[in-house]
């Protein structure tokens, strides 16, 4: 994992503290660079995140538990991509907010909505691998149908509830000075003197980075560092000829590039994933075949794609 998950979400809870004291002037040359970026993330993480989650779709059948949590994983970063025009806009205005309170206290609840949702689905992943790599022989019992499903259950109910304070403090806060609607964090309801406002801040900051960052990554380390002692213990034991047979599927994790990280997850968690490959080009293929061929090539060419998706 990455430290701008702990800087990111603790930046965003400063920003209430710290946008009454920013010279909005100085920022003029990110109104133009930064909603360009925006919509660059927007296109990618859209395309690239509706594949993965149609080839998840797709594969009901030859569906892994690690498939499911790479889908939910896409699903949380494709239903913030959505809300990126809006902070694009917001940006190339300078900054002020038109789109009412209602969408700044939505679009806000979904940045921390998908911050929760990616970092505890890929904390679930590194279970669900030392599961099936560690405990090989008697995980089966654990990793059932009903378990994942009360798992994922588990994660989109409580990212809601960690992500519950942004609809209660996001607001919308004009400023006379600038003439500018901000969308930011709002604790006139519960501080009631100068300087308790310090407190709501740093103590939000303190939970989001311990709970979406430190405890992910704490669990992370410890599943992946049994799992790599697992790995070096059963290569070890094959002898030098059968290692040059032998090939194990890596996924290159990493996570939470602040907003990057929802075009870059297809990428780096699906599509590294040699078994998510051969499933993407079985569905190319089928649907070559069935512009470019008769019906009876249309069976040879399907069969030989299920034969290549459950080879890996």
């Amino acid at each position: 994992m990455d430290n701008m998950t702990a800087d990111y979400s603790q930046d965003y809870y400063d920003e209430a503290a710290n946008s009454s004291m920013c010279d909005f002037d100085e920022w003029e040359p990110s109104y133009s660079l930064i909603p360009v970026l925006y919509m660059l993330i927007f296109i990618l993480g859209l395309t690239g995140n509706g594949v993965v989650i149609f080839t998840v779709w797709r594969a009901q059948s030859k569906r892994r538990a690690a498939d499911v949590y790479i889908g939910n994983l896409a699903l949380a970063d494709l239903t913030f991509v959505v809300t990126l025009p809006l902070w694009a806009v917001y940006t190339a205005l300078g900054y002020h907010w038109p789109f009412g309170v209602a969408l700044c206290k939505i679009s806000s609840y979904v940045v921390l909505l998908n911050m929760y949702a990616s970092v505890f689905c890929l904390t679930c992943l590194s279970l669900d691998r030392y599961m099936a790599i560690v405990h090989s022989l008697t995980s089966t019992q654990l990793r059932t149908r009903g378990h994942m499903q009360a798992s994922l259950a588990t994660i989109w109910l409580l990212s809601g509830v960690l992500a519950a304070p942004t609809l209660l403090f996001r607001t919308t806060v004009f400023d006379v000075e600038t003439n500018r609607t901000s969308c930011a964090m709002d604790f006139s309801l519960v501080v009631s003197k100068s300087g308790q406002e310090t407190f709501w801040i740093a103590g939000l900051s303190i939970s989001s980075t311990a709970l979406g960052f430190l405890i992910p990554l704490l669990a992370m380390m410890v599943c992946y560092g049994f799992i790599g002692c697992t790995v070096t213990r059963h290569f070890n034991s094959l002898r030098k000829e059968d290692q040059r047979k032998r090939r194990l599927m890596a996924h290159p994790y990493a996570t939470c590039l602040a907003y990057v990280n929802s075009c870059l997850n297809p990428l780096l968690y699906a599509f590294f994933d040699l078994r998510f490959r051969s499933q993407c080009l079985c569905l190319l293929n089928l649907k070559k075949a069935l512009h470019a061929s008769p019906a009876s090539s249309l069976s040879s060419q399907k069969t030989e794609a299920q034969s290549l998706a459950t080879k890996v």
